[in-house]
């Protein structure tokens, strides 16, 4: 009986899990939202009233099952069944919380863990602790005023610690790897600030994982999200980025975005250009850092929607930026296979590719069916992932 066993098991293809960021602005009603914008209002708004901005240039894009309400179970219903039948692991929600409180959290927790299915794709957080600038749309020229800061008081760090452990981690569909809670932080910089120091900085973490220890969890998965090149206005780099992960403890990096690696030299660049740019980054950060290091394959990027639409489009600074052209399904699918095969090359780190984005509309970089290619980006994952 052992030979069949062991031969199935020889002759088993090593496999990848794909996840993907779920970025959650298109609901109406969100509280910050209404107070700025309007009751009704969401980032459909800026979706549905973009323009082409230059020759050849595709906008509007069109959503495919319409200008859904994420904040309904069963709406995201719609969503995780898509995901799961074409070979998704996780959505990693970017998750927001300032010193006052959550801010986009409906699809999480009104949506997505209501919704009857959950149960079948695991979920995650990435801790979006950046500056909230008014820049939806955003006006060349005039002031972004920050509505919320990034950097909040160790006290509220505390308060964050105890949600999400007790809220999220706990539960049985939330993403775990080698059994523990990843939890993803997007900006270094305001978590640094945050609590004045590396050694303050790294005490707070040592409390995190002191607290999910308590609450039975085997301890946590803290994952450093890095860049070079900065895209939102309130951006900076982080100096030394390897101090930092090691200094902190953290368990991995990643990225959110190509193009937080790669500039983009035309109005309209490649998308294989990008590819092979972000291909030599991940081959240097491979080596850089004592962690392991989990790939990004980002669809696309396009960020005139939130670019004021009377305004004259150039490359002057977010969003009125250069784009990336050709990013088809195929081109999508070839990069998504050269991310497997150079993640099964490496005999060592974690079998792991993340997907920018789900649903990132306004920055033309979104795994939901829209009305020119339909399921075909989604057709990609699953074709790749079951070779």
């Amino acid at each position: 009986m052992l030979g069949p066993i062991i031969a199935a098991s020889v002759l088993a293809k090593p496999t990848i899990e794909v996840v993907s960021y779920y970025f959650g602005n298109y609901h109406p009603g969100d509280s910050r939202n209404a107070k700025v914008k309007g009751p009704d209002w969401s980032e459909w708004e800026l979706v549905k009233n973009a323009k082409p901005r230059f020759p050849g240039h595709h906008q509007p894009n069109e959503p495919l099952w319409g200008y859904t309400d994420e904040s309904k179970p069963e709406v995201m219903a719609q969503k995780i069944g898509a995901a799961v039948d074409h070979g998704l692991t996780a959505f990693i929600f970017d998750w927001y919380y300032y010193d006052d409180g959550p801010f986009l959290e409906k699809p999480l927790d009104q949506g997505f863990l209501k919704a009857k299915n959950n149960g079948r794709l695991k979920f995650a957080l990435m801790w979006a602790n950046h500056d909230w600038q008014d820049i939806h749309p955003y006006s060349r020229g005039a002031a972004a005023p920050t509505l919320y800061h990034g950097k909040v008081t160790p006290e509220t760090f505390n308060k964050i610690c105890d949600h999400v452990i007790h809220d999220y981690f706990l539960r049985k569909n939330y993403w775990k790897i080698n059994g523990r809670p990843y939890f993803s932080v997007y900006d270094l910089n305001k978590l640094v600030q945050s609590f004045g120091s590396l050694e303050a900085t790294r005490t707070a973490f040592d409390r995190f994982r002191a607290k999910a220890v308590a609450a039975g969890l085997p301890g946590l998965h803290l994952n450093a999200v890095m860049w070079e090149r900065v895209i939102l206005p309130s951006e900076q780099t982080v100096v030394d980025s390897k101090q930092l992960v090691d200094k902190l403890g953290f368990d991995s990096v990643t990225s959110y975005v190509w193009i937080h690696h790669v500039g983009l030299p035309d109005q309209a660049t490649d998308y294989n250009y990008v590819r092979d740019r972000y291909f030599e980054y991940w081959t240097g950060a491979t080596k850089a850092y004592n962690v392991p290091y989990i790939p990004n394959v980002t669809i696309g990027w396009d960020s005139s929607p939130r670019a004021d639409q009377s305004q004259p489009f150039g490359n002057y600074g977010y969003p009125f930026m250069n784009t990336i052209r050709n990013n088809t399904p195929e081109n999508f699918e070839r990069a998504l296979e050269m991310a497997k095969e150079k993640l099964l090359a490496e005999p060592k780190g974690l079998k792991i590719v993340n997907i920018n984005c789900w649903n990132e509309w306004t920055e033309g970089s979104y795994l939901e069916p829209d009305k020119v290619h339909g399921m075909a980006y989604l057709d990609a994952i699953k074709r790749v992932v079951k070779k």
